[in-house]
């Protein structure tokens, strides 16, 4: 009896473990698995991917701030340069009408020299028909010119009063016309000045504008590349996202469904450990005959299949440094004649050639006078003069533009020098040729 209990049990578990073992699951499971190992192993390199863009819009984002940030100091600097265009026009009209105004005082006064040549001549023609002062003749024959005569006649003593009278005149009214040709001449290259400084001008503003409409350009394209860039990763991650959830809830569908079965499998199992049990009991409690009968009943019965359940399982600054302090500035400022003498103006990069100069010496400790009188002609006094053949970096080098040393720098060696340029703002450029070398005058000044 004991025996044929052994058995009877035996089987059950054996019929128990067939069902919570059962490798139709355990190969769905494994499919799984698999699929979520390689969908996980694309998503880290999607997501690796997604980083490397999100790098790359970070740094483009910062590239366009940059760019918007110059082309506000380009904006600005326009519009200095076009107020300062046209107070310079306004300065040359009036400069004209007052070279016309004394264009015709000299006239005027010329007109009265002739006049008074003509008097003169009569007085002295009468004075020899008469007899007269013989000296007198000799200083108007033996002078060379009218003005030369009067010069003469004044250092006579024996003139008569009315003669004097006239000579001093005379000779009053020619200093007047030597002073006011001096001032017509200083007027006129004043005007000449001008006229080039508002060339030069018109050329700056025409590289700004054309630095500002390509800086604008290249600022659209890099948008919209951006933007590009922007919806491609979008759609990767949205994608991305939905691969994700699809995966997950199949696995959680599949989870759902392996429960189910491994609780039908449970309940069944106990079902026919239940129903083996009584058929035990009643097999123990009949006669001898009747349980070798039910023994082999119960021999015959079907087994339950062992392929229905799955297992379990589980420093401080220094002069050597002019050369670089301006370094910050390539690319983040822009040219403005007469910029860079207030601190609104160098907050925002806003230089013409002689601020930038003063300014960089100022980071080292190099005071070269008042800042809003600093200019060329100040910077050009400011230190020794060096030949050009034992510059070294620091010198400060001067280029003849729009006028005689109308542009300096700061020589940075190699042939290069720093400053602040019409067409690029501050910026290293090439005196050793090109069009710098051309307007290098060999002023060189050692602060």
């Amino acid at each position: 009896m004991k025996k044929k209990m052994l058995l009877l049990n035996t089987t059950v578990l054996l019929g128990l473990g067939g069902v919570l073992s059962t490798p139709a699951y355990a190969s769905t499971i494994q499919d799984m698995e698999s699929q979520k190992s390689q969908i996980q192993n694309q998503r880290q390199d999607v997501q690796s991917n997604i980083k490397a863009a999100s790098d790359e819009l970070t740094r483009l984002q910062a590239e366009q701030d940059q760019m918007k940030a110059q082309l506000e100091r380009l904006t600005i600097a326009e519009e200095e340069n076009n107020k300062k265009a046209q107070k310079t026009e306004a300065d040359i009209k009036e400069t004209s009408k007052q070279v016309e105004q004394l264009e015709k005082e000299i006239k005027l006064l010329q007109e009265k020299l002739e006049k008074r040549n003509d008097i003169l001549k009569d007085r002295a023609r009468s004075l020899q028909e008469s007899g007269g002062n013989v000296e007198y003749l000799q200083v108007l024959l033996g002078s060379s010119s009218f003005s030369d005569f009067v010069d003469r006649a004044l250092a006579v003593s024996t003139i008569v009063d009315a003669d004097r009278g006239i000579l001093t005149e005379t000779k009053n009214m020619q200093d007047e016309l030597k002073t006011k040709q001096a001032d017509v001449k200083s007027k006129l290259a004043s005007l000449e000045d001008m006229k080039a400084e508002l060339d030069e001008m018109t050329v700056q503003l025409a590289a700004q504008k054309k630095q500002k409409d390509a800086l604008a350009k290249e600022l659209k394209d890099k948008e919209a590349k951006n933007e590009e860039l922007k919806a491609s990763l979008q759609s990767k991650d949205s994608s991305l996202a939905n691969e994700q959830s699809t995966l997950e809830q199949n696995i959680k569908d599949q989870k759902a469904a392996e429960e189910a079965a491994r609780k039908a499998a449970e309940q069944a199992a106990k079902e026919a450990a239940k129903k083996a049990a009584e058929q035990a009991q009643k097999a123990a409690a009949a006669p001898a005959e009747k349980a070798d009968s039910s023994s082999s009943a119960k021999a015959e019965a079907p087994k339950v299949s062992s392929n229905d359940v799955a297992p379990t399982s589980a420093p401080a600054p220094k002069a050597s440094n002019v050369v670089t302090v301006g370094n910050r500035w390539i690319g983040n400022s822009a040219y403005v004649f007469g910029g860079g003498r207030s601190q609104s103006d160098i907050n925002h990069g806003l230089f013409d050639c002689s601020s930038f100069v003063h300014w960089a010496y100022a980071q080292v400790g190099v005071n070269l006078g008042p800042l809003g009188s600093v200019s060329t002609e100040t910077l050009k006094h400011a230190g020794t003069q060096v030949s050009s053949s034992q510059m070294q970096p620091g010198d400060l080098v001067f280029f003849d533009t729009y006028k005689k040393d109308g542009h300096v720098g700061i020589y940075v060696g190699g042939g290069k020098f720093i400053g602040a340029q019409s067409s690029t703002g501050v910026a290293i450029a090439n005196m050793s040729s090109g069009y710098w070398k051309q307007k290098f005058n060999g002023r060189v000044v050692r602060i």
